[in-house]
């Protein structure tokens, strides 16, 4: 059993939720977000209801580089050591190429993709130390395509996500090191843009419900929830630009 879990992103949305439900299924969490305030009560809420479980704060920028390695080494000295970290920390800011949004599609790669690789090399590190761990990076099951106007970059970060997720785990293939990408389709947080009500979305306890599932099993990549995602990905490589204009 996976028992010290570090998630990034768990003030909001999936990551707020995935700790939730991680501090019910009895495990210690380690909280990293940037809102100090919110990972705080976070905590005193999750301690409150499962006093029996660590519950760590540690406020992180990981657009921070450097901060990301001090802060999950220090979690790791902590616990004594890291069974799993969540690359979760992401933003869905911008808009269409060459309309003036390049500072928000430029925060969006940073965060998503360059953030990312930051965690993943910090988490890999301590792994490989370790020889044990579990590695899971939350993509989107946009990464299937290009997407138009404020998806587009997004898309692009959680493909090159899944991209270099799937090289992380060629790399430590039989070793005792496992390496999950998760591919959400729809789910209500915060990044969805508001006033908008996206096909097959679902609440955030049963988007995490799947989403915790799936990385229970330790997969190599999930869809989810695994209806209707997992079989739209597949009508995805297939749709012509015009529909995807459209369905984007």
């Amino acid at each position: 059993m996976r028992n010290n879990i570090l998630i990034t992103g768990a003030s909001s949305g999936l990551g707020q939720e995935m700790a939730r439900q991680y501090a019910a299924m009895g495990r210690n969490l380690v909280l990293c977000a940037r809102r100090e305030q919110a990972l705080s009560e976070l905590a005193t809420e999750l301690t409150a209801k499962y006093p029996q479980q660590k519950v760590l704060v540690m406020p992180l920028d990981v657009n921070d580089h450097d901060e990301v390695f001090k802060v999950f080494k220090a979690a790791r000295e902590q616990l004594g050591q890291l069974d799993r970290v969540i690359v979760n920390a992401g933003i869905g800011q911008g808009g269409s190429i060459g309309k003036g949004f390049f500072a928000a599609n430029r925060r969006t790669a940073m965060t998503n993709f360059v953030a990312a690789l930051a965690q993943c090399e910090a988490a890999m590190e301590i792994f490989r130390a370790q020889n044990d761990g579990h590695l899971v990076t939350i993509s989107s099951v946009s990464s299937e395509r290009g997407f138009r106007g404020a998806f587009t970059t997004y898309a692009a970060t959680k493909a090159g996500l899944a991209s270099l997720t799937e090289g992380i785990r060629i790399d430590v293939l039989h070793k005792p090191i496992s390496v999950t990408t998760i591919h959400p389709g729809y789910i209500a947080t915060e990044i969805i843009e508001e006033g908008k009500t996206p096909p097959f979305i679902v609440d955030a306890e049963t988007g995490c419900k799947s989403i915790i599932k799936a990385i229970e099993k330790e997969v190599d990549k999930a869809f989810v929830p695994t209806w209707p995602w997992a079989f739209i990905r597949f009508a995805l490589a297939w749709l012509p630009l015009g529909m995807m204009r459209k369905f984007s």
